[in-house]
């Protein structure tokens, strides 16, 4: 009797594991993503595993770290910058599925300062930014690598304030540990994108960059050429959709 009990249970196993769709029994792909899209993509990716596909693995850093983690061989499947040299860069070491490469989102760069901050700036041509720091220091993205931080420096080169301020910045990993600075109070200013700003209740924004002043703020997102994920292509393919992109806009990004 036990034996024969024991034969149905074996066989309502493998009963249900036939029946478990093909794509439950396979990992989702890999994503490297820019830190600025943390909620936006969470929410691509809860929606797409809602469809009963493979939930998707999000990794978020500064897109120029993330670069170089897929130089050295990173297992990844999919890589979204926050601009298109870092995509480059890895186009450049024959890292990219050829054909898979698209830029779908855009971006605005925003001065930013605690929400109880009550300090008033207009940005302009040699606005007083380095008076308004007092004693304090502006928080940025690395500005000689990490994406938001090179658009920041562009910008304020351009309007004549960065000599004035370069040796008062706060360098940060990325552009979230950036919010995160002036979140807590630790910088009285940051620079950072509209989407970032609008994700925290902490800050608030003093000020948009003109978007003259600095080189277009473009997302690329392209298929690794090492990947063998089978759920890689439909999932880029949705992010690039018209309801993907409706997630990124919801989010404050604008589409292409």
């Amino acid at each position: 009797m036990r034996r024969m009990l024991c034969q149905l249970i074996a066989l309502l196993i493998v009963s249900l594991l036939a029946t478990v769709p093909a794509q439950a029994q396979q990992r989702g792909p890999l994503v490297l993503a820019a830190a600025s899209l943390q909620e936006a993509l969470t929410d691509a990716a809860k929606v797409w595993t809602a469809k009963r596909r493979a939930e998707p693995v999000l990794s978020f850093a500064a897109s120029s770290a993330l670069a170089r983690q897929i130089e050295a061989g990173a297992p990844a499947d999919l890589f979204i910058s926050a601009d298109e040299g870092w995509m480059d860069y890895v186009a450049t070491k024959g890292q990219i599925r050829p054909g898979t490469r698209a830029t779908f989102l855009t971006n605005r760069l925003v001065l930013i300062a605690p929400a109880g901050s009550g300090t008033k700036l207009v940005i302009g041509r040699n606005f007083p930014l380095a008076r308004a720091l007092g004693q304090g220091r502006l928080a940025m993205a690395e500005p000689d690598a990490v994406p938001a931080g090179k658009y920041g420096k562009a910008s304020l080169s351009a309007l004549g304030v960065w000599r004035g301020v370069e040796g008062r910045v706060a360098r940060a990993e990325n552009v979230r540990a950036a919010l995160a600075l002036v979140e807590r109070g630790e910088a009285p200013f940051g620079i950072v994108y509209a989407t970032d700003a609008r994700a925290s209740a902490k800050v608030r924004i003093v000020g948009t960059f003109p978007a003259t002043s600095h080189p277009a703020i473009t997302y690329p997102i392209a298929t690794l050429k090492a990947s063998a994920n089978t759920e890689v292509e439909a999932f880029r393919r949705f992010l690039l959709s018209r309801e993907g992109k409706a997630l990124f806009a919801r989010r404050g990004f604008a589409v292409r």
